[in-house]
């Protein structure tokens, strides 16, 4: 019987050494799923930015030339793309935030 008794305590301690090192396992996976997950909003935020500027400056250079007011339509556009970028990035803020609230 002292046998067993011994044995059982070993098998206690190799579970709970186990159950140690699952919690840490999962504590470095939660880590690093938050921080692909911020890079992926950072990258996104530069995306939304970058391309509706972009837009907006294509949008003017083709009215510019189509009605041939150099350089105003492109000015105007420009500060528009940049408003739609803003915009977006509220939005996606927004939707963060919401994620967020309904994860706790």
């Amino acid at each position: 019987m002292k046998n067993a008794s011994e044995d059982i305590k070993r098998l206690e301690q190799k579970i709970s050494e186990l159950q140690d090192e699952e919690k840490a396992l999962s504590a470095s996976k939660t880590k690093h799923s938050e921080l692909v997950r911020v890079s992926r909003i950072g990258l996104r935020i530069g995306v939304e930015l970058f391309s509706a500027v972009i837009v907006g400056a294509g949008i003017g250079y083709l009215l510019d030339n189509a009605f041939n007011t150099k350089p105003w339509m492109l000015v105007v556009f420009l500060f528009f793309g940049g408003a739609a970028g803003m915009l977006n990035v509220y939005r996606l803020s927004q939707n963060e935030n919401n994620f967020n609230k309904n994860k706790e």
